[in-house]
This record gives C-alpha cells, structure tokens and sequence, in this order.
C-alpha cells in the first residue's frame, strides 16, 4: 500500500544501523567462511588472476554507475515525502544509468574483443557490468528502507556460500568461482526491483528531463574516477608492473581483511546517516548535524584505533592459519595498511555526512583528485622495487592527504581539535591491549588456541582501559544500556 503524499515515515535511525549492523556482520562472516578455503584452493596465483581481471572490469562499471549511487541516493532523501517527485526522480536517473550502461557495455566488448588472455574470465564479469545496470539500491537508501536490500543481499550471500563450497573444488575451478560471484551480485541487483512498486507512481515519459541529472552525476562522477585510481589502478599497476600473479594475491588477500573490519567499524554507520542527515541538511538543522558527525567520529575511533592495533599485533599468527601456507606476506600488506582503517574512517565519515549531504561533492573532489595524484605518483615509484609493499605504501600516503584535506576545509563541523579529544584515550587503551597481545602471544599453545585467546584478551583488555581511563563515549554508550535494561524491566 502507497503511503499518502507528505506523510511518508523513515524506519528509526536505530532500527537501521541495527538491521545494517548484522548485514555487515554477514558480510564479514562470509569471507571468514569462504576466504580460509578459496585461498587453499585456488592459490594465492588464482586470487590474483581474479584480482587483475576484475580491476579492468570496474573501471567499466565506474563509467555504467555514472556516480549515482551517491547522487541518487541524495535526491531521493530530499524528495521522499512527496511520492510523485520521487517516482519521477527514480525513473529519470535510473533511465540515465540505462544508458551509461549501455554504452559502457559497448566499450567493454570492444576491449574484450582486443584481448585474447583471459578472454573467458573478461566474458564471464560481464554479468557484474550487468548488475550495475539494474543496481537500484541508492533508491533504498534514499527512502532509508534497508529492509529490503539487506533481505535480499543476505539470501544471495548464503546462497554464494552453498554454491562455493558445493562446485569449487581445485584450482581449474577459478572461472566457475567467478561465475558463482557475478551471477550472484546479478541476482541481487534484479530481485531487489520486486520491491519498487510499493514506493513509486506512474509518471509520464514526456514529463521525464534527464539533461540535469546528467549534470549532476558527473559532478559525483570525477570523485568516483579519482578514487577509483587508489581503488582499482593499485591491483592493475601491480599486475602489469611487476607481472606476478602472486603479489596481485597477497594484495588482493590484505584488502579483503581491512574491508571486513571497515565494514564493520563505519560502512553501516555512513550508509543509514548520510541519508538521514541529506534530510538534516534540507532542515537546515545544523547544531543535530554536528552532533551526529561527532558521535559518529567517536564511534570510528573506537572501533577503529582497537582493530588498527589489534590487527597489527595478531597478523603473524592471523594470516597463516586464516589464509594458509604460501602467503606470509600478507602479514607486513596487513600491518602497514591497518592505520587506513581510522584515515578512511574519519574522511568516509565526512564525505558521506557533511560533503555529499551538503551538495559539497565537487569540493570533495578536488581533494580525492589531489590524492590520487599522489597515489599514482608512489605507485610508479613504490611498486617496481617494492611490489605490493609499494601500492600499500602509496595507498597509505594517498588517504592520510585527503582526510587532511576534508578535515582542514570542512567548514568546522570536525577538526583536528575534536580528533585529539575523542581519541587520545582510545590510543592509550589501544597501546595497553597491543603490547598485552605481544607479551601472551610468547605462550607455547596451538596456534589457532592462541589466536583465539589473543583477540579475546585483547578486546577485554581494551574496553577495560578505556573504562578505566573514564572514555567519555564508552562511559555514555554503558550508561544508556543500562538504563534502557531498567526500562525494559519495568515495562516487563
């Protein structure tokens, strides 16, 4: 049933970050299932053929999306409550993305076509170019429905798994892998369209104007591109420069970690608030933005200072039981590149909750442009004499530049200040929880009982020091689980 115009009611912000909570923890238990055993079976050789392949495919999938999952998702936060503003706003950027789609289909089998070495992987990741055609999960942001896209992504994600461990066998199983992980990110993109019809109207095609919307993409485009060069350009340049295979897989395989972790430590985080706060910005409610930002940042600081150093402290341990024999190093990919978890969290928490909802995206570019600028030029220095150690080091570089960048010339809603007194006892209790983890980890047990010991240690640890150092954020978050228990007795 269609609610009545002007009276359309987002889910809470609670319920959101919960339900995106656990489909984060999905996504992060997915890989701890799966990666152990890939790894084992298709080599870290495997991995990185997968790897290079698939950065060439991105790029066209880049130039499909356009930059409309941030822009799309910005226009239908602001037009939610008036149901034909959004119906028409849905249907003019979704036909632009058919059309982008189309002509980067176009460009794709050409390069498909011209290439004869991995020929049938390129034909077989046609279907992720396909899937971001029919992507329409910036809608469900927009209209904070998470529902319905985390219903579905989970069912396609235990389905992945079944199917992985049912058919991927040895090491020639490689394009069938990859045909089990694009078909199921199709399926997930065109089942998620049976939804739609519960949110939009029929609109007219001659009341349909595209020309601003295209406008208006290219603007969340160029910042799209110029991540992408940090992104995407690593896995390729290191492919073609040093042309191994492996140092693709380690690389590929030190990525996947650090993802699981931010997923967890601010992509649910800034996916529901930067829809609430596009809202916020239309209401011009300025004191509840900078407040939201704030809890967010100390929120990221939390989470990421402890799995910054935890990661650095377990990773000898870690990656050999967790990825196997042949990939010791992933260990120094894994430590050089764990501080990206608090940099791309302060700069992701900006960009999606002050820059984007603000209208901001063309400033934020410039700086994203400057530090991938920046990238590039480590890249062709690092990687010929370090390899993968070189891409980390210049994505390091690269991200430390642009979150300097938005926190220099964002306007106040963070500064540096607030960083020093929302982190300086998180970094305290973090340095206690890692040399604790050093000093236990000298414990002659089995190495999976030690690895097991060392992240619980750690975790109790840490929490205790911050209760202890009396962390402002941790002290608040106690206080209102315990009040919200009392409450619930007493209703009960």
């Amino acid at each position: 049933m269609k609610m009545p115009e002007n009276q359309y009611k987002a889910p809470s912000i609670k319920t959101n970050i919960i339900i995106n909570t656990l489909y984060q923890i999905l996504t992060v238990i997915t890989p701890f299932i799966t990666a152990p055993y890939i790894s084992r079976v298709l080599g870290s050789d495997g991995i990185g053929v997968y790897s290079y392949t698939s950065s060439y495919q991105m790029y066209f999938s880049l130039i499909a999306a356009l930059g409309i999952a941030s822009y799309g998702t910005r226009e239908i936060a602001r037009k939610r409550n008036n149901e034909y503003e959004r119906s028409k706003a849905f249907w003019e950027i979704q036909i632009l993305k058919f059309l982008t789609s189309l002509l980067s289909l176009i460009g794709w089998g050409i390069f498909v076509y011209l290439n004869t070495k991995y020929k049938i992987i390129y034909i077989v990741l046609t279907m992720n170019l396909l899937s971001t055609m029919f992507d329409v999960t910036w809608f469900f942001n927009g209209m904070e429905q998470f529902k319905y896209t985390v219903t579905r992504n989970t069912i396609i994600k235990i389905l992945e798994i079944i199917l992985i461990f049912l058919f991927i066998k040895q090491k020639d199983d490689l394009i069938l892998y990859i045909i089990i992980m694009s078909g199921a990110t199709l399926l997930g993109s065109i089942s998620i369209w049976l939804s739609l019809s519960a949110f939009l109207v029929k609109v007219p095609v001659k009341e349909f104007r595209l020309a601003h919307h295209f406008k208006e993409t290219l603007i969340y485009f160029i910042p799209t591109i110029a991540t992408s060069l940090y992104t995407i350009l690593d896995k390729t340049l290191i492919g073609v420069i040093t042309q191994d295979e492996n140092q693709n897989g380690y690389y590929e395989q030190a990525n996947k970690i650090l993802g699981i972790i931010k997923a967890l430590v601010f992509t649910s985080l800034n996916t529901v608030l930067g829809s609430r706060i596009s809202y916020l910005f239309e209401e011009k409610k300025i004191d509840e933005i900078k407040l939201r930002i704030e809890q967010s940042m100390n929120f990221i600081f939390l989470m990421g200072f402890g799995c910054c150093f935890g990661v650095i402290a377990v990773a000898p341990n870690f990656v050999p039981i967790f990825f196997g024999a042949g990939y010791e190093p992933v260990v120094g990919l894994l430590q050089l590149l764990s501080p990206v978890i608090i940099i791309i969290g302060v700069s992701g928490c900006l960009g999606s909750q002050y820059y984007t909802p603000a209208g901001l995206r063309g400033k934020s570019s410039i700086y994203i442009i400057t530090g991938s600028v920046v990238n590039i030029i480590c890249n062709i220095i690092f990687i010929p004499k370090y390899a993968s150690i070189g891409a980390a080091i210049g994505t390091l570089i690269a991200e430390s530049v642009i979150t300097i960048l938005y926190l220099i010339f964002c306007n106040g809603y963070f500064t540096f200040k607030q960083i020093l007194f929302c982190s300086w006892k998180k970094v305290i209790a973090s340095l206690i929880m890692f040399f604790s983890i050093i000093i236990f980890g000298h414990i002659t047990i089995n190495a999976l009982m030690l690895l097991v010991l060392q992240i619980i240690l750690g975790i109790l640890i840490y929490f205790l020091s911050l209760l202890i150092l009396k962390d402002d954020f941790v002290i608040t978050l106690l206080q209102k689980r315990i009040s919200n228990k009392k409450r619930n007795s007493k209703n009960g």
